[in-house]
């Protein structure tokens, strides 16, 4: 038979852990959605708006991502 794990504190009892979002995250996903956006303000000039809404949303989550493989990698900027 199994033991099972019980915690000895109470649930009133327990600390409540946040997990924060380091700041070259947000860094990395506002710097490249801007940047995306600009340039596909630049090459997409003649398309209607909602492209370059798009374009920037993508860089935003490609920015996301590298942003936290820098903080993986090198740590946070701060």
């Amino acid at each position: 038979m199994s033991r099972i794990n019980v915690s000895k504190m109470h649930s009133s009892e327990k600390v409540e852990q946040r997990k924060e979002i380091p700041a070259i995250v947000y860094a990395c996903g506002f710097g490249l959605a801007f940047l995306s956006y600009l340039v596909a303000r630049v090459a997409l000039d003649s398309y209607p708006h909602p492209y370059h809404w798009l374009s920037g949303s993508i860089g935003g989550l490609a920015g996301i991502g590298i942003g936290w493989l820098w903080y993986r990698w090198r740590g946070d900027v701060i």
